[in-house]
């Protein structure tokens, strides 16, 4: 049987896939735009890119990361924001289609596992895959096993209360970490800074195009460039994300932090003020080891490359 396995990450923009080899490696990729139109669709996009790949590959599993809540059965989409599953039998639907073994996962999850087998994490006991996108995603490895929580749906950081009736998030709830530290947060900041002082945002403006444009990319390339008022939001971001990360800290004692995701292309500029605020705000600090914060190693394939792994690993 082959040892080759397929990935496929969903997002909001994209469904990726590629077929793995067992060192984590893409050796080959389909790809199309996430269509609009509902969960039908979307699962007809997945089987036309695994197909594609399946007509050149002979792979021994499929594995399909989600962004959204899976059950423990990693069969059922609970529920997924972005692609409009609720409480949806998405494995048996697909495996119908497919006729090849099939796992469902979290994407954060699957990230995680990725960082822990190929990437950042390897060796590491206890592995906190924190992954900043729109939002933040979040994935626990302890002991070589992916945690999942009760219920499936464990590792929501993003939605832990940071600020006490802050920002109003979209969940419903005040002051959710991720409306301070993600990619919303960045273009947040940036057009209310336009706002405020028009001449001190002009260069992020001006990459934009106007001041609606502003987005997270926007304000992490403007900061790599050098821009100040960019440099100053991605501090200040950073130190948010260190508050966050003693607190996981307290709770889940990692050794080490993972950051992955689009906004954590920022670097040391996110990395190193979020490093100072992690040990600043550390329960205990002085008096225990302290976990590493590392940027993650696989970039935008860690999710298709878990999922694949797990996959390959789980369903034989």
């Amino acid at each position: 049987m082959s040892d080759l396995s397929i990935g496929v990450d969903i997002g909001g923009t994209k469904v990726a896939a590629g077929v793995v080899d067992e060192q984590g490696a893409v050796i080959d990729r389909a790809q199309r735009d996430t269509p609009d139109g509902g969960a039908t669709v979307t699962e007809a996009a997945i089987v036309e890119v695994v197909e594609t790949l399946r007509a050149r590959h002979e792979v021994c599993a499929v594995g399909v990361g989600a962004a959204g809540w899976i059950a423990n059965d990693a069969a059922t989409v609970l529920f997924s924001p972005h692609l409009a599953w609720r409480n949806e039998p998405v494995r048996e639907r697909l495996a119908e289609q497919l006729d090849a073994p099939l796992l469902l996962v979290n994407d954060a999850n699957a990230a995680a596992w990725a960082e822990y087998r190929f990437g950042a994490a390897q060796g590491q006991a206890v592995i906190v895959c924190v992954t900043l996108g729109t939002g933040i995603g979040g994935g626990l490895v302890a002991d070589g096993q992916v945690y999942r929580g009760a219920f499936g749906v464990a590792c929501e950081y993003g939605h832990m209360t940071l600020v006490p009736d802050g920002r109003r998030c979209a969940c419903g709830n005040r002051g959710c970490w991720e409306m301070y530290a993600s990619g919303r947060a960045l273009a947040r900041d940036a057009r209310e800074l336009a706002e405020e002082s028009p001449v001190a945002a002009a260069r992020m403006v001006e990459l934009a195009g106007s001041v609606a444009a502003l987005s997270g990319p926007v304000v992490t390339a403007a900061a790599a460039a050098g821009d100040a008022a960019a440099a100053t939001i991605c501090t200040t971001m950073g130190r948010w994300l260190g508050r966050g990360l003693a607190n996981l800290a307290a709770v889940l004692d990692p050794s080490i932090f993972v950051i992955g995701g689009g906004v954590s292309r920022a670097g040391e500029l996110l990395l190193r003020p979020a490093r100072e605020e992690f040990s600043h705000s550390l329960t205990g600090r002085g008096f225990r080891p302290e976990a590493e914060v590392v940027g993650a190693a696989l970039g935008a394939d860690a999710g298709l490359v878990g999922a694949a792994d797990l996959a390959r690993n789980t369903t034989r």
